[in-house]
């Protein structure tokens, strides 16, 4: 099983820059997209469409707040939008969708850079997300959740560290809050399984500067319970192409999606 995830910053225009053919030629089971700006209605376009695939949205009450989506090979069992807390459902930021054995959800959290009022709207979707995950850890099946958390979790997961201790994406509250679901919590960093390589990043900001010298952060997860550690056989980041600040990231698994 192949899974992608990738934050578009709008799909329209990661289309432009070829993002589907992109996708369509990755032999993908299904692919979570993050932020995609655009509502269900727009999604249900016949360009935006991948041969071969469901398509699912969940989109923000003011689409170019947020969104999210999901294709997939397979058609689900069920797909379930929304978290039933406000931060999340007012900006479509969750959709699961359920096959046998295994829910696979894309998440897109607050990126708390925008100023202060952003930064207590990613604290408070952090704690209500934290009641919401220690819930599902507790259900007999296994789950992915591929998502841009905007938190860089170590040192090795951001350039120039030092510096950075004080820009919202590597606050000690935010490393803490990823702490906490990786350890206690016992959720498993698929791309941590494979790998301890730095300089592995996934957002870069928009400037020249920052994508010569690789001035980056690794904001995107995908993020399982233990039942799935053992499945992991490969993870990567391409930074080439990319369709937006992120770039994707793909997860093989020892794992054959059905319903």
């Amino acid at each position: 099983m192949r899974i992608i995830s990738v934050n578009v910053n709008g799909i329209h225009a990661a289309v432009e820059r070829g993002l589907l053919s992109w996708l369509q030629a990755q032999n993908a089971d299904v692919i979570c997209l993050q932020d995609t700006r655009a509502s269900a209605f727009e999604l249900d376009d016949q360009a935006l469409q991948l041969d071969g695939y469901f398509l699912y949205a969940c989109d923000a009450e003011v689409p170019s707040l947020g969104g999210v989506a999901l294709y997939s090979r397979l058609q689900p069992k069920a797909v379930i939008s929304g978290l039933g807390f406000e931060m999340a459902d007012r900006y479509g930021r969750y959709l699961q969708a359920d096959f046998d054995k295994v829910s696979i959800a894309t998440v897109l959290m607050p990126s708390g850079r925008h100023g202060d009022e952003n930064l207590n709207q990613k604290f408070k979707f952090m704690d209500d997300f934290t009641h919401f995950l220690d819930k599902q850890r507790r259900k007999r099946r296994e789950y992915i959740y591929c998502g841009s958390f905007y938190v860089a979790h170590q040192k090795l997961d951001v350039k120039n560290w030092r510096d950075c201790q004080q820009s919202p994406g590597f606050l000690a509250p935010e490393r803490a809050w990823m702490d906490e679901v990786t350890g206690n919590m016992g959720y498993v960093d698929a791309l941590r399984e494979v790998t301890r390589e730095g300089d592995l990043f996934s957002w870069w900001p928009d400037s020249e500067q920052a994508e010569m010298l690789n001035l980056g952060y690794r904001f995107d997860y995908q993020l399982l319970t233990q039942g799935m550690r053992r499945s992991v056989r490969n993870a990567r980041m391409p930074r080439q192409p990319r369709f937006s600040q992120h770039a994707p990231l793909i997860v093989d698994y020892d794992w054959t999606l059905s319903i």
